[in-house]
């Protein structure tokens, strides 16, 4: 019967982590770029001190959010500042701690300081690690490799050929798994936080200009998953209430009258 309680309120305890990853899909349902993650729990622990060796501790020591960089809808923009990442490339930025993190999100722009930027605030990165500015009075161009033109409206329509000034860091994530930051940025598993470059895959890097890529959250599927685990709670607290039942009366037969 104690293991019974245990294990049930394991369940029903660990089951919360899998409702907030599941509410937060629903709710990023709309927005650009994001992606559904894997949850990777580890196994609940031994409950230490003294007591019975069935008892467990009912909680969840780590988890981390393994993303799945399946491709979402593609929405025409044509907006030469909108950028979808193909296959599983990914986007280097610069997180608010300073550090490399990346991203699938290209709905980018020119911050007023002069800094190409994503709509969140993230600086983006070149190939060199450094941010990308771009000179006043002009447009802002993508080639499918990642490299950026500037062209210069000030010198007349056609009377200078658009100059590079960059280069994105994009990085093809196929042979690196990456998992989500608290931020909502990618970051090579085991970072930690700390986010940093990691080496690009086997397939080239590209992007598409003029689109956007939409979210991979599928909602009929993750209205689903939250029923199945709504159903599955239910079912863990019936079974502690009916233990907690059970314990009475055992303890009612057991009592000296």
């Amino acid at each position: 019967m104690d293991k019974l309680i245990y294990t049930s309120l394991s369940q029903a305890t660990s089951g919360n982590v899998q409702r907030v990853q599941l509410t937060n899909d629903l709710a990023n349902v709309s927005t650009v770029g994001f992606k559904r993650a894997l949850l990777q729990r580890s196994i609940p622990s031994k409950l230490d001190g003294p007591g019975f060796e069935t008892r467990f501790q009912p909680l969840v020591a780590t988890q981390n959010d393994v993303i799945n960089l399946t491709e979402g809808n593609r929405m025409q923009t044509d907006n030469p500042m909108d950028v979808a990442l193909n296959d599983q490339t990914v986007l280097g930025v610069f997180a608010d701690d300073g550090n490399l993190a990346f991203t699938r999100r290209g709905d980018l722009r020119v911050s007023q300081d002069g800094f190409i930027e994503t709509s969140t605030g993230q600086l983006i990165s070149d190939e060199g690690g450094a941010p990308i500015t771009v000179p006043q009075g002009g447009t802002v161009t993508f080639a499918p490799d990642g490299a950026v033109f500037f062209n210069n409206a000030l010198a007349g329509a056609g009377a200078v050929a658009p100059q590079q000034i960059g280069l994105l860091l994009l990085r093809d994530a196929s042979a690196t798994q990456l998992q989500r930051r608290t931020d909502g940025l990618f970051e090579e598993s085991g970072a930690n936080g700390q986010g940093g470059d990691f080496p690009t895959g086997p397939q080239v890097t590209s992007l598409t200009s003029g689109s956007l890529e939409g979210s991979n959250v599928q909602p009929v599927e993750v209205l689903v998953e939250l029923m199945d685990y709504y159903r599955s709670f239910e079912t863990q607290i019936k079974v502690i209430k009916s233990v907690e039942e059970l314990d009475k009366d055992a303890n009612k037969l057991m009592r000296v009258t």
